[in-house]
Parts: structure tokens; C-alpha cells; sequence
């Protein structure tokens, strides 16, 4: 058995079982790809993959246990391999995040501007995707980090790490008749049509919980995954929009107006996530502490010693009152 073989099964799996993809992302030909999956599959003398014809069509039971496992023995080899770059360079190396469309654009500006001073060796690769996609890159082991508001608790080997709460306000052009209301409420709201997230995305359903909650039923004209895209069909009168309090920038949204809704909706909290078993270099702790401070090298390592959900989950508490919010707009 090596180390390529296992590799190559996961890829394999990764690619929706289609062969040549995985082929063409590990740089080498289909037809040794399959080879070598055969090979292992002789070795263990069992099938890790169902077949239709000279196809993949499947994974097998024992293929889904195999495959698991081939994936912590990966993410190991990567912690040797990381541990030994380290060793060679501290300030040197390489941070792979995945986030979404809004922690991208508003809340992680800053804190990688201010890495980047402090490690200029280091590189950052940024992915953007859905929640649940997201995690499950971290989770994979594609991304070093996730940083989300949703789908992060999917994932069993992914530590949570609680960074702030949030919440949200509504957008509307300055000629709006909501401008005029004192103190906003979701029967008022729910009279006109609503740009908001797409479910799934940003603390959406706390949106649809709302509602529910007071027998309401929500307007939802119009979703989108960008709060830049929500401003601009708010702006052409589609409808009001409901956005988180940090995509509203006073300065270049100044042509409309934000509306408090904190009291409307319950607070989102974003986490950032990374696995579990991933060895920790020096800049990852450094990278944490920048966009959480309260996110201490201590703290994490007392995180990560806890053996069970259930104490990890009191150890968040403990945090959460410390937990910052994230700038709402001017009332």
C-alpha cells in the first residue's frame, strides 16, 4: 500500500468518481490512476469502488471505511509535512482559507492586511463558497481554515472556534416610507417585498425564524448569496433589503439609508473552523488572534485538549460573553 494509492481513491471519490477529472488534478494519466486503484484493491483483496462497465459507479461499504481512513492517514502525513516546513522556516509558508462572499468583503479585510505586514512570507489563498461547501473543504482538508456563519456544527473533526455576533438591518432608498418609522416591526416589514440572503447563506434563517415566530409570512422577492448585489436591486425599487449590519458602509451606501433591526432578529454568531488533528505552526495561532483577539493561543490549545463536543461546547460559553459584535449601522 502507498501513500499515492490512497491519494489517488480519495481524489477519486472528491471528483464524483469520474476518473479522468481526478486524473487531470493530480497531474497524471486516467489510465494509471486506475491502475493503481486496482492494484490497491488486489492488495486488500476487497473492491473500494462499484462498477458499471469500465465505469465507476459507486463506493462500496468497506470503500466508504477504507476511504475514511485513507483520509486521516493523508491528513497526517500533511501535519509531518508541515511540522517539518516549520522546522526549516517559521515565518515561512502557506494559509489556505475558505469563506464566504461576506467574510471575504467585510470582516477579514483587515485582519489579512495586518497578516500580511507581520508574515509577508507567508501566502494566503482565499476559496468562496457556500457554508456547507466550505466546511467541508476545512473538513477535507483543502482549506486550512473556514470562517462562516452556517453548516460548520456538519462536521465532526472541525473545532469551532466562536469569533463574533452579528446582526442585521434593512436597507431602503431614502425616499422609502419606512424612513419615517420610529421603531421598525415585522408586520410593517412583512407589508412590502423583501432582497435578502439566499437560504443557507449569512443567517438567513434566523430571517425566516423571525417571522414564523410572530405568524407572519415574508415578502422574498428576490435571494443572493452578495449583499452587493441586494443593495443594487434595492436601489432600483425591487424591494427592501435585509443585510448583515457590516455590509452597510455609510460612505458608499450613502444613498440609502439603514434601518436598526437587532431588535427584530436574534444575533448570528460567525466561527472559524479548522480540523481537529491539524498541526498548528506559530502563524496559524498568530492568523487567529488577528481576526478573534480573544482567540489566545491558551484558549485554543485548551480547546483542542478537550476530547469531547460536550466540553468543547462549555469552553465556548465561557467565551461568549466576551464575544465582540460587529459595528451596526447609525441610528
Amino acid at each position: 500500500m502507498k501513500l499515492q494509492q490512497l491519494r489517488y481513491i480519495v481524489e477519486v471519490a472528491d471528483r464524483d468518481l469520474n476518473v479522468t477529472t481526478a486524473a487531470e488534478h493530480l497531474h497524471t494519466s486516467q489510465p494509471g490512476v486506475s491502475k493503481q486503484i486496482r492494484l490497491l484493491e488486489d492488495e486488500l483483496g476487497l473492491r473500494i469502488f462499484e462498477r458499471s462497465g469500465k465505469h465507476l459507479s459507486g463506493i462500496t461499504g468497506a470503500g466508504e471505511q477504507i476511504l475514511q481512513r485513507a483520509r486521516e492517514v493523508l491528513a497526517q502525513t500533511g501535519n509531518i509535512e508541515t511540522f517539518a516546513a516549520e522546522a526549516r522556516a517559521e515565518d515561512k509558508g502557506s494559509i489556505t482559507l475558505a469563506t464566504t462572499h461576506t467574510q471575504a468583503r467585510y470582516a477579514l479585510p483587515e485582519t489579512i492586511l495586518n497578516f500580511r505586514q507581520q508574515y509577508p512570507a507567508v501566502t494566503l489563498h482565499m476559496h468562496q463558497g457556500a457554508p456547507r461547501q466550505i466546511a467541508e473543504w476545512a473538513s477535507r482538508g483543502k482549506a486550512d481554515f473556514c470562517v462562516a456563519t452556517e453548516a460548520m456544527e456538519l462536521f465532526e473533526n472541525l473545532v469551532m472556534m466562536p469569533c463574533y455576533h452579528w446582526n442585521r438591518c434593512v436597507l431602503v432608498t431614502k425616499d422609502h416610507p419606512l424612513t419615517q418609522t420610529d421603531k421598525l416591526s415585522l408586520q410593517e416589514l412583512a407589508q412590502h417585498p423583501i432582497v435578502t440572503y439566499v437560504l443557507g447563506f449569512t443567517g438567513r434563517g434566523k430571517i425566516n425564524d423571525a417571522f414564523a415566530q410572530h405568524d407572519l409570512e415574508a415578502n422574498i422577492v428576490l435571494t443572493a448569496v452578495d449583499a452587493d448585489v441586494i443593495k443594487t436591486y434595492v436601489r432600483l425599487g425591487l424591494g427592501v433589503g435585509i443585510v448583515a449590519n457590516m455590509a452597510y458602509d455609510p460612505t458608499q451606501d450613502r444613498d440609502l439609508v439603514a434601518i436598526p433591526a437587532d431588535h427584530l432578529f436574534s444575533p448570528s454568531t460567525t466561527r472559524l473552523g479548522f480540523r481537529s488533528d491539524m498541526f498548528m505552526r506559530q502563524y496559524f495561532y498568530d492568523f487567529m488572534a488577528l481576526f478573534a483577539p480573544h482567540l489566545t493561543p491558551e484558549f485554543i490549545d485548551q480547546v483542542l485538549a478537550a476530547r469531547t463536543a460536550e466540553r468543547r461546547e462549555k469552553l465556548y460559553a465561557t467565551m461568549s460573553e466576551q464575544l465582540p459584535y460587529m459595528d451596526t449601522p447609525a441610528k
